[in-house]
This record gives structure tokens, C-alpha cells and sequence, in this order.
């Protein structure tokens, strides 16, 4: 292992040549907004919901399962503990959170990819964690190692998505224990976008940082942040031993962490917006805290992923007023906490990519650029409340980030903008077409899609009529027919492969 370790570090010449010679794809920088927050909360609201959760901190408290030494840390830095509660005196939490950054950088392989959130930043990443696929061919399926590969490239290519993400589909066919040496190793070397580690064991979490630091170096990743990962919290109110091993593992290396509530209104948390954003802020207070209480200045995202639920049926739904109350209000609350912030995606809760699915989804991609959003998880591909991972959808999602783009530019007013003298050429009955200030700007002034069919009916009759699934499927075909691997030096990639390989061996296989 020392030996491959050289070998990586040892061909950073070759990797330079080999990027430099390599066809880049173009994919936008992120998203910097010029375009204010959506605010629902008054400063009194705000301060009412902030003093409700540290009464909640304090009087409930929460739970730290089966983790002694998180019980002991938080034992060493103030709190009550009662078994595995722990009660947080008003005000602790906020001051372990407050050597937190408020942003950071997260770098990719390419340094031309490298993303930063917080402040005015939105990163957009793909879709994370359905056991499923679906495709227009094969329709609702099991996902296995070739489907996650899939949306690796797809999401290479898609140039309005900053970052690779982690588990956009669960490789049902290769083991528990093992898939992600695999899923990590496709976003090594299927893309050159940031990505996310693993977080379902803490010794999987581990091997993400060892593999990274085989890519990136071991020292330079324990002074930048390589990955961004998720830590999802059991709400209501409960922190296990996976999730919070994992945490430590990110936090003792320096490496991002979304700590995030997981609310399912009236399920999981109250079924008013004011109840639900009490929880919300006391379950990321209290997790943030701890990932201080690991390394302070670690770097950490407060998340809220939140829907409400059919009262009928108990099936989670999106794209509802409430959702988006509570992602606002989440927004201005991690903002006065002075840390980036999660929220949002592509969400919807229909089993095919169709109006449901487009109406749904709209609503939560406006509502998390206009929430002040910095890190969008599952921003593309998301279908059926998160259980599939939909091809045909992740292109009409990834094709629509570009309106987010647009939008967050805000309306400028430079001279050209301005238009005077398009005004003053044109006059009274003309028109614009021909006009000078057109020529000059069409190619750029109108946001277009690669997607959406805007053809006179006549033309896409002849075409064969083609829906928007049709068009998405072609588009699929295309990018992956398009994808041409980013390079990598061959020293690096033969130090994963070799990690990998005595990884796996060191084990037996186990699908549980």
C-alpha cells in the first residue's frame, strides 16, 4: 500500500499532461446569486422559534444511541445526561456551533470544478440514495453498478450540475458491505466533479477519506475538504452510532458534513410550520455542536429536508406550501446561525416523469433558490418521494437547473442593458428584430433549454410527435453516446484499484 501511495503521489506530472490534453466539458461555475432571499419569518418569529428550541435542547433533550464516547464528550463539555439523553444547557449548543465556517471550499479533482458554499453560493448535486431505476425501456427495476455508473457520466456531462453527488442509486447487485469501493471509485474516475463519501458505516466512511487520499494526496486533504457528505439525524430528536461515526470520521479529517433533520411532517415532527422548525433548529443545533465537539472548525451544512405527509394514505408529498414555509424559514434560521445551508431538490412523489412529477418538482427548485439554499441535494432524478432514480427525469431536471442559473443572475442594468439605443434605432411601429442591440445580443440574452421541444407543430409532427419523456430518452442516449472519460494518472488509478481489491478481500461478502 506505502508502494502505490508513491506511485500516486509520484505522477502528479503525468496527471497535469494527461488533463491538459483531455476533452472538457463545459459545465457552468456555481450558482452566485444576485437576487434576495425569500423571507416568511418576522424578527419575532424568528427569536420565538429560536428560544422554543433551546428549550427543547435543554428540558428534552435528545438521544446519542449506543455511542459512550459522544455521551462522555458531551458530558466533558456541559450537559446532562441521563442514560443515553442528553439535555443541552440553553446556549451551549449555539456556542459549540459558532467555530463553525461559515463557508467553504470543496475541491475536485479538477480544480476547474471546485465549488464553494456558503454566502451567496448554490451548488446543485444529483439525486442520492433510491434502490431503484427507471427507464422509458426497462421501466421500474432494481439499480445495479451499470445504472450508478450511468448517472456518474450523465452527470458529468449535464452542464448546469456542479457536483457528482454520492449515491445517486443503490447498486443492489454488489454487497453491502462493499458497493461503496465501487460507487467511490466512479466518481474518481468516471468524473472530474466534486463528490460525496460514504456515511452508512464508519469504517466506510473511513475508506472514503483513505481513497481520497490516494487521489488527492494524504496531506492535502487533511487541509482542504474533498467531499461533502450527508448525515441524516433519526428524527425526532435521535442521533445513532452509525451516523454520528461516520460524522466523527468526516469531522477528525476535516471533511464536510450536512447535518441533516429528516421530516416527515406529522410523522416525525409536528404538523405546524412553527412546531416543525423548532425541531428542525434543535436537531441541527445539537448535531453541529457535536461535530465541534470532534474538531472545531470542521466543516459543517445545516440541513432540513422536509415534506409533509397524506393524511389518507401516510405517503410523504412534495411540492406543498407547507414544505416550502418551512424551507424558507429553515433558510433564515441558518443564516443567523452564520452556516451554509441544504434544502430542496427535484422532489415529487409521482411514479412517472410527467405533469405531477414537472409541477412538483418546479415548486421545490424555485423554493430553494429563492430559500437562499447553498448545497441542493438531489437537485435532478429524484421520482416516486426518492425511491427511484429516473434517467428520462434527470435530464429534464439537469436541463432546468439552467433556468436557477438565470434567474439567480438577477436583472442587470448596465448600458447595454439599458437598451436605449435599441429604443431610440427602432421607434414607434418597427420591431427589434433587425435592430442592432439584437444582433449584438441574441446569442446570449435568453436562457435556452437543450431539451424542450419550441418547433411549429407541423415540424414536430413530422419529427414523430415526440413528448418530453420521448425527447429526455433521446437525450440520454445522446450524452452517454457523447461521454468521453476525464483523464487520470495511470499511478493513481492503479493505487485505487489496488486499495480496492485488498479491501474486498480482507472480508466476506455480506448483503445485509
Amino acid at each position: 500500500m506505502a508502494e502505490a501511495r508513491r506511485r500516486a503521489r509520484g505522477g502528479g506530472g503525468a496527471a497535469r499532461r494527461a488533463e491538459r490534453s483531455a476533452v472538457s466539458f463545459e459545465t457552468a461555475r456555481f450558482i452566485e446569486r444576485n437576487i434576495p432571499n425569500f423571507e416568511v419569518l418576522t424578527e419575532e418569529a424568528l427569536q420565538v422559534i429560536e428560544h422554543n428550541a433551546e428549550t427543547v435542547l435543554e428540558e428534552v433533550g435528545v438521544n446519542f444511541l449506543d455511542n459512550p464516547a459522544a455521551i462522555a464528550r458531551w458530558r466533558d463539555a456541559g450537559a446532562d445526561i441521563d442514560g443515553e439523553r442528553v439535555r443541552i444547557p440553553r446556549g451551549l449548543a449555539r456556542q459549540l456551533c459558532a467555530t463553525a465556517p461559515s463557508s467553504y471550499v470543496q475541491h475536485a479533482r479538477n480544480p476547474e470544478r471546485n465549488v464553494e458554499v456558503g454566502g451567496r453560493s448554490l451548488v446543485l448535486a444529483p439525486v442520492y440514495g433510491p434502490p431503484f431505476v427507471r427507464d422509458a425501456a426497462g421501466g421500474r427495476r432494481y439499480a445495479t453498478m451499470e445504472d450508478f455508473s450511468k448517472f456518474v457520466k450523465l452527470g458529468y456531462m449535464s452542464k448546469w450540475l456542479h457536483h457528482s453527488g454520492g449515491t445517486v442509486c443503490e447498486p443492489t447487485d454488489l454487497p453491502v458491505n462493499k458497493r461503496h469501493l465501487d460507487m467511490l471509485h466512479a466518481h474518481m474516475t468516471l468524473s472530474d466533479k466534486p463528490f460525496m463519501g460514504s456515511v452508512t458505516e464508519p469504517s466506510r466512511a473511513q475508506d472514503s477519506v483513505d481513497m481520497c487520499g490516494l487521489l488527492f494526496g494524504e496531506d492535502f486533504v487533511q487541509q482542504n475538504t474533498v467531499m461533502t457528505s450527508l448525515i441524516n439525524i433519526n428524527s425526532p430528536m435521535t442521533f445513532d452510532d452509525v451516523m454520528m461515526g461516520a460524522l466523527e470520521v468526516y469531522a477528525q479529517n476535516n471533511q464536510a458534513c450536512i447535518i441533516s433533520p429528516f421530516i416527515v411532517g406529522g410523522a416525525m415532527a409536528p404538523v405546524s410550520v412553527a412546531g416543525t422548525l423548532t425541531q428542525v433548529l434543535a436537531e441541527a443545533l445539537a448535531g453541529i455542536a457535536y461535530s465541534q465537539l470532534i474538531r472545531p472548525g470542521a466543516p459543517v451544512i445545516m440541513g432540513a429536508f422536509v415534506t409533509s405527509i397524506d393524511m389518507n394514505s401516510g405517503a410523504p408529498t412534495f411540492g406543498t406550501p407547507e414544505a416550502s414555509h418551512i424551507t424558507y424559514g429553515a433558510g433564515q434560521l441558518a443564516r443567523r446561525l452564520n452556516l451554509p445551508y441544504r434544502s430542496a431538490g427535484s422532489f415529487c412523489g409521482s411514479k412517472l416523469p410527467d405533469a405531477q412529477a414537472a409541477y412538483e418538482t418546479a415548486n421545490s427548485l424555485n423554493m430553494g433558490l429563492l430559500a437562499g439554499v447553498n448545497f441542493m441535494l438531489h437537485s435532478c432524478g429524484w421520482l416516486e418521494g426518492g425511491l427511484v432514480s429516473s434517467f428520462e427525469k434527470f435530464v429534464m431536471d439537469a436541463d432546468q437547473l439552467g433556468a436557477l442559473h438565470h434567474l439567480a443572475r438577477g436583472v442587470e442594468m448596465d448600458e447595454n442593458a439599458q437598451a436605449m439605443d435599441a429604443i431610440r434605432e427602432v421607434g414607434p411601429g418597427g420591431h427589434y428584430l433587425g435592430c442592432a442591440h439584437t444582433q449584438a445580443n441574441f446569442k446570449s440574452a435568453f436562457w435556452k433549454s437543450d431539451l424542450l421541444d419550441y418547433k411549429p407543430f407541423e415540424t414536430w409532427e413530422d419529427e414523430g410527435a415526440r413528448d418530453t419523456q420521448a425527447l429526455a430518452t433521446a437525450r440520454v442516449e445522446k450524452l452517454l453516446a457523447d461521454y468521453q472519460q476525464p483523464a487520470l494518472d495511470p499511478g493513481i488509478r492503479e493505487a485505487l484499484d489496488t486499495y480496492i481489491a485488498q479491501r474486498k478481500a480482507a472480508e466476506p461478502d455480506s448483503f445485509m
